[in-house]
């Protein structure tokens, strides 16, 4: 071979060897950078991706206003119970109790009674103090009762007198034990036996039967009975009369 090709030779040798080594440097360069959006060949070097930033969690919707609160001031801590001050607040005064006696309230008030009938229920009677009859309002109250139903003292007290009157019948007057008021029966039957004025009487005890004397109707037994607020001179025949309905039902 001529010196001539042999050195043609020689140079396409070197040639081809450069260009081999440039392409082979293009595609390892240590300084290229490493584009976060285009996926690294495989071998090549690893990144992470940057996570989002971290914010509070949204508390639940309770509804009302939308809910604009700072992250941060959601994260503010609680208070704890024991630093907070309690507000002052005034005592409410006790309630007073339900159907307490009048007797309880006012010194002039009638005594608590019970009701003069055994065996009638408060929820059978009913108020007739104000209803008229015969012209007049009526001041008592009527228990309807068979006839021969023990009539009861409603209080404490005496037997200030045994009266038969043609509007009344067979009737008594019994004082309080303060002489401060009368309670009157009327329509009786008959008297308890032995009964007799200046008797003292206990709350409860038989001074009577329900029954239809005086002009109570006979298809009607019952006892009319009246609360009478005496005068200074304690006179039986005179006096206020006081609706004895509330001190019965409990109203």
């Amino acid at each position: 071979m001529s010196l001539v090709k042999k050195l043609f030779a020689l140079l396409g040798v070197a040639l081809i060897g450069l260009l081999a080594w440039m392409a082979a440097g293009t595609d390892t360069a240590p300084d290229a950078p490493v584009r976060p959006d285009v996926p690294v060949a495989m071998g090549g070097p690893a990144t992470a991706t940057a996570p989002p930033p971290r914010t509070a969690p949204r508390p639940p919707d309770l509804g009302g206003e939308p809910y604009d609160t700072p992250p941060e001031a959601a994260l503010e801590p609680v208070v704890p119970p024991e630093v907070i001050t309690p507000i002052a607040t005034e005592t409410a005064p006790p309630p007073m109790a339900v159907n307490e006696p009048p007797s309880m309230r006012d010194a002039d008030a009638p005594r608590a009674l019970i009701l003069p009938v055994a065996g009638v229920p408060a929820s059978a009677i009913h108020d007739m103090f104000n209803d008229a009859r015969g012209g007049r309002r009526h001041e008592a109250i009527d228990i309807m009762a068979p006839t021969g139903t023990p009539v009861i003292a409603t209080d404490d007290g005496v037997v200030k007198k045994l009266f038969t009157s043609k509007p009344g019948g067979l009737t008594v007057y019994q004082f309080d034990p303060d002489q401060r008021f009368c309670y009157y029966y009327a329509h009786l039957d008959r008297y308890a036996p032995g009964l007799h004025e200046g008797q003292t009487l206990k709350r409860g005890q038989v001074l009577g039967y329900v029954g239809t004397t005086g002009n109570a109707p006979k298809n009607a037994p019952h006892l009319h009975f009246a609360l009478i607020r005496l005068d200074k001179d304690r006179r039986w025949w005179k006096g206020t009369y006081v609706n004895p309905y509330p001190l019965l039902a409990g109203r």
